[in-house]
C-alpha cells in the first residue's frame, strides 16, 4: 500500500490574480463568503468565514451583508436561505449536492416518522430542506451529543439521515435511537484492514475519525470528532504524525495550522479512486466562485411556508448551542 502525505499545492498565477478579483468584487458587492473546510484550497483561501457546518451556521444567522455566497453544499445554502430569507444566498454549483442528503427522500422518511409517531425526530443538518421541516430538532456532529442529551431519557428519538452517526451517538448517550439508514459515500469508503495496517507502521501516529465512518473504524481511532474538533486536536496533541479518516479537504487547514506535523489521509478500499474526496464539494471551484459573485446567479430559491417550518429546529439548534 502506498503512503502519501499531504502537502500543501502551489499557487500559481491564474489563482492568485482570480483571488484578487473575488477579493475586489465581493467588497464592491457587500457581499460575504463562507466556506466549508471540504472546499478546494484557493477557496478556503479567500473565504471571510471557514469552518464546519455549526460554525457556518452560526456565521450565517450574524452577517448583515446583502449577498452570501457558500462555498459547499446545497443543504448548506440551503440553510443560509433559511436563517436570511430577505438576503441573496448564492452557490457556485446548483449540483453540489449530499450523497447523506440524497439518502433521505422526504416522502419516504415522513412515512417512517408515521410509523413512529411517539417519537420526536432530531435531524442531521446534512439533509434537505424538507426534512428540516419534518424535524423537532436540528444537529451538528460538533453539537449532536449536546443535543440529545437535552432530551429526556424517556423520550424516543428518531435520528435521520445518518446511521454511523447515530449510532456513534447512541453509544455515547446510552440511547436508543430510532435510525434512518442513510449514510455519507466518503464516510464510508474507509478500508478498516487498510487503516489498521497503516496505524501499525506508523505507531507513533494519532488515528482521527469523523463520527459519520463505520463503527469499526471508530472503535480503533484515538479520537473522534466533528470536522472543527479534529481540527483543534492535532493543533493540541503533541504528536507529530496523524492519519485522518474524513474528507481530505480538511488537511489543508491542518497543514497550515501545523507546518511542522504530517497528515496522512486514511486508506479507501478502492485504490483507483480518490474516494476520500467529497465529489460534491470538489464541483465548486475557484472559477464558478468568480461567476457566481460576478453575475449574481446560480441563487437559492425556496417556498417561504418550507423556510419557515424548516426555521423552527433550525433556531433551536442554535440556541442550544
Amino acid at each position: 500500500m502506498k503512503v502519501q502525505a499531504f502537502t500543501k499545492s502551489a499557487r500559481n498565477s491564474k489563482t492568485i490574480a482570480l483571488s484578487k478579483k473575488i477579493i475586489k468584487l465581493k467588497q464592491e458587492k457587500d457581499a460575504v463568503i463562507l466556506a466549508h473546510y471540504y472546499q478546494e484550497e484557493a477557496i478556503q483561501e479567500v473565504a471571510d468565514y471557514l469552518g464546519d457546518s455549526l460554525y457556518l451556521a452560526q456565521q450565517a444567522a450574524k452577517v448583515d451583508n446583502d449577498i452570501i455566497v457558500f462555498a459547499g453544499v446545497h443543504f448548506m445554502a440551503e440553510t443560509a436561505k433559511i436563517i436570511n430569507p430577505t438576503k441573496k444566498v448564492l452557490l457556485p454549483d446548483l449540483k453540489a449536492g449530499c450523497s447523506l442528503a440524497d439518502s433521505c427522500p422526504p416522502e419516504d422518511f415522513a412515512k417512517f416518522k408515521a410509523k413512529h409517531s411517539d417519537a420526536i425526530v432530531v435531524s442531521y443538518i446534512n439533509c434537505s430542506a424538507k426534512i428540516k421541516t419534518l424535524s423537532d430538532l436540528v444537529c451538528t456532529s460538533s453539537n449532536a451529543k449536546k443535543i440529545i442529551e437535552s432530551i429526556p431519557k424517556t423520550q424516543k428519538i428518531i435520528f435521520a439521515p445518518d446511521k454511523n452517526l447515530g449510532a456513534y451517538l447512541n453509544k455515547e448517550t446510552r440511547r436508543n435511537m430510532i435510525l434512518w439508514d442513510g449514510s455519507c459515500i466518503v464516510h464510508e469508503a474507509f478500508s478498516f484492514e487498510k487503516i489498521l495496517s497503516l496505524v501499525k507502521n506508523y505507531p507513533k501516529a494519532k488515528f482521527i475519525a469523523h463520527p459519520e465512518s463505520e463503527s469499526p473504524i471508530l472503535d480503533i481511532a484515538h479520537f473522534i470528532g466533528s470536522t472543527s474538533e479534529l481540527l483543534n486536536f492535532v493543533q493540541k496533541n503533541d504528536a507529530n504524525e496523524f492519519i485522518v479518516a474524513t474528507e481530505v479537504g480538511i488537511l489543508f487547514e491542518m497543514q497550515k495550522s501545523c507546518p511542522k506535523k504530517t497528515f496522512i489521509p486514511a486508506p479507501v478500499e478502492d485504490d483507483t479512486c480518490a474516494c476520500s474526496k467529497c465529489a460534491f464539494m470538489k464541483l465548486n471551484t475557484l472559477e464558478k466562485l468568480y461567476n457566481c459573485l460576478n453575475e449574481e446567479t446560480p441563487e437559492i430559491q425556496l417556498d417561504s411556508n418550507l423556510m419557515d417550518a424548516a426555521r423552527v429546529p433550525i433556531n433551536r439548534m442554535l440556541e442550544l448551542s
